[in-house]
């Protein structure tokens, strides 16, 4: 059995989908980041940088893993399961893996800040985390355009890019010019598991909805952000202040 302590992110979502991808049977905690629970003791006991998600293996001998490339890989090496065994596919799927952690979510995370959740609008700043978000979408693109997924058959670099990538609208970055990134989107939408691990948990706000919704939606985005922007400030520090 496995306990996943996450929460309603991309980040957490890869990991609630691979584990319904790959059948483990697992224990969902949910933890309440406004309420800095990923900085008590006893989760940085699990993961000493208090960020979400972790896994703690029992059968194992309680063994840890934070860090949700990391998880997706160890899951991967337990199961046999969404990473081909042999070198150079092994490989293939490593890099795509290390291309959402290097550059979609990082570049996605911070057009979310300033686009989404910092109070004042830093024109530089967004078109900056925007423009290279939409360059990277572009790269997913073009290479999809000859692969039906990344990198050979469906695989854990294929889950950890769509967790993020279907969230672009929060980002505030359309795919519409991109057809091949379109169509992966919706065909990994449409996997049972994948359907299920957004399910673990739920997430309270929609993030796949454009940015120009109607006035009580663009309100309901709005109470989200907010709820969002202390914790952002704060930079997620141990202790407020």
């Amino acid at each position: 059995m496995i306990d996943l302590y996450s929460a309603a992110t991309p980040n957490g979502h890869k990991v609630s989908i691979a584990l319904e991808e790959m059948k483990l049977p697992y224990t969902l905690h949910t933890l309440d980041l406004q309420q800095n629970t990923q900085k008590e003791d006893w989760f940085l006991a699990i993961n000493p940088n208090g960020r979400i998600p972790a896994i703690v293996d029992r059968a194992e001998d309680n063994f840890a893993v934070f860090e949700s490339g990391a998880i997706l890989l160890y899951l991967a090496e337990k199961t046999g399961l969404l990473m081909p065994a042999e070198r150079k596919g092994r490989s293939r799927v490593t890099q795509w893996l290390m291309f959402q952690m290097g550059g979609i979510g990082p570049m996605m995370g911070q057009a979310n800040v300033f686009f989404r959740y910092f109070p004042e609008k830093i024109q530089p700043a967004i078109d900056r985390y925007q423009g290279e978000t939409k360059r990277l979408f572009r790269v997913l693109d073009k290479h999809l355009e000859s692969h039906e997924y990344l990198a050979g058959d469906y695989s854990i670099a294929d889950i950890a890019n769509w967790a993020w990538v279907r969230t672009h609208n929060w980002s505030g970055v359309a795919i519409d010019d991109l057809p091949h990134l379109r169509r992966w989107v919706e065909a990994i939408r449409q996997r049972p598991a994948v359907q299920l691990g957004l399910l673990q948990p739920p997430s309270e706000r929609d993030l796949t909805r454009a940015s120009a919704d109607a006035a009580d939606a663009a309100e309901t985005a709005e109470r989200y952000a907010k709820a969002v922007r202390s914790m952002v400030e704060m930079g997620q520090s141990n202790k407020q202040t």
